[in-house]
């Protein structure tokens, strides 16, 4: 697949969430202002399997940006090679998002 057509099928999947409903979802997150709030409103908002998904994926794209090998990353999240390759797609062609948090999270740890 040819980088123009990932990225608009990326892009065309975010467009097709927004609006208003999910910008207050997203409002209402950001108004979170501890790691302890985090957990009350994701644990009542989510499944236990949402929440491990996510939490899989963003270990994923670390250890991506970390150089990690695919079968290193499944060895240690459990990840699929079909997970492993959506977050790496994601990480470049996607929003910018995974980078955005692992580096202001690497920025805060420091």
């Amino acid at each position: 697949m040819r980088e123009l057509d990932i990225k608009k099928e990326i892009f065309g999947k975010m467009n097709q969430f927004k609006d208003q409903e999910m910008d207050d979802l997203f409002e209402g997150i950001l108004a979170l202002e501890t790691v302890e709030e985090c957990y009350q409103f994701f644990v009542d908002l989510c499944t236990a399997n949402e929440l491990l998904s996510m939490k899989q994926r963003l270990q994923v794209a670390k250890l991506i940006r970390s150089g990690e090998t695919y079968t290193h990353i499944q060895e240690k999240t459990g990840s699929s090679s079909t997970t492993i390759s959506r977050v790496k797609r994601c990480l470049d062609y996607g929003e910018n998002g995974y980078h955005l948090v692992l580096d202001r999270v690497d920025a805060d740890n420091k």
